[in-house]
């Protein structure tokens, strides 16, 4: 009942196979030769493809014990390759508190104005030529891999919608952070769980979206309690691995004012989503209600519904009681009395 120490191995809780550890390739791969274990130890270091490309890693070594002890783990991402023949997306849980979002709209669906608009314009050429600025031109030499942008405006503007169409153009997977999940009142949990996300994201195709940000990114305060030193400690550290990822990091705010100024410094683009003006709003009915509710008076109605000042969020929000409304009635009609009273629901 006694380990071969020779080729390490870990004994799962419920599985009753042999886990093999760095030291059983190292036992397989080398033997005795310590040039060759030498090189079996470079191919568990961060800059070896096996880590870049998120192939293989070594896991749950604990502190103190030989380097080679953590378990050999294959990613998930790279046995839905093999086993299922197909890419990996990693599902919602305590281990991954982040949901994959998507839409079915396109990037030329989205309403807004110019400035936004040309500000988001930017975003999608870093991400669409960061190759050709990072390695050809050598700027990786000052610059910091990655790119952070910050979204902040009033609810209902389109800064998840934004940040959604972003990653479509780019052929890049949106995962939006539930803070719920992250947030701890445990010293040294927060940072743990945020560590999962970053860890999980690095070397992957993804944008990382954290939507209310000011619940995790707010201002430093003043150290006059230990709560106050861990909560500015969290800051810190978040801080450091935004600063550090290689990856695209998108944060929402319904006010910039929240967020510390330390984060502000640091963003690449600040892009503020305004209310919609009335041609806005206009644009945005035009291209919400379908074409079979709206009869001869179609601009009479657009242009009386955009004269309420709604952001496109609100927007929809009357379009699908407007919906209930014509389904109750067995219509397909709708008239300028509906969408007054939808209206004056909304406001």
């Amino acid at each position: 009942d006694r380990q071969y120490t020779e080729f390490g191995g870990w004994k799962g809780l419920s599985h009753g196979g042999f886990l093999p550890t760095g030291e059983t390739a190292s036992f397989i791969i080398a033997g005795e030769d310590m040039e060759k274990k030498k090189a079996v130890i470079r191919m568990f270091q961060k800059d070896h493809w096996f880590y870049t490309r998120n192939i293989l890693r070594l896991e749950g070594a604990g502190e103190g014990e030989p380097f080679l002890s953590g378990q050999l783990r294959p990613s998930e991402e790279f046995l839905s390759h093999v086993l299922l023949d197909k890419e990996y997306k990693p599902d919602y849980n305590i281990g991954f508190p982040a949901k994959l979002i998507t839409t079915p709209l396109e990037w030329e669906d989205m309403i807004l104005d110019y400035q936004t608009h040309e500000a988001l314009e930017e975003i999608n050429m870093w991400v669409e030529h960061r190759h050709t600025i990072m390695e050809d031109w050598g700027l990786k030499r000052i610059l910091k891999p990655g790119y952070r942008a910050l979204f902040y405006g009033p609810p209902g503007t389109g800064k998840t919608l934004a940040a959604t169409l972003l990653g479509k153009k780019n052929n890049m997977d949106v995962y939006r952070v539930d803070l719920s999940m992250i947030v701890s009142k445990y010293i040294g949990e927060t940072e743990k769980n945020l560590a999962k996300v970053f860890d999980l994201a690095e070397n992957r195709n993804w944008i990382l979206f954290f939507d209310e940000a000011d619940a995790l990114f707010g201002k430093r305060t003043s150290t006059n309690t230990s709560n106050d030193r861990h909560a500015n400690q969290e800051v810190a550290y978040l801080l450091q691995r935004i600063e550090d990822f290689p990856g695209t990091v998108i944060l929402a705010t319904n006010l910039k004012s929240n967020i510390d100024e330390a984060f502000s410094r640091r963003f690449q683009s600040v892009i503020y989503f305004p209310m919609p003006d009335e041609e806005l709003r206009a644009d945005l009915w035009r291209s919400m209600l379908p074409k079979e509710w709206l009869g001869d008076d179609a601009e009479e109605l657009i242009a009386m519904a955009a004269e309420t000042e709604l952001s496109g969020g609100a927007i929809t929000n009357v379009v699908r009681r407007c919906a209930v409304a014509l389904v109750k009635r067995n219509s397909t009609q709708l008239n300028e009395k509906m969408l007054m009273v939808t209206l004056a629901k909304e406001k």
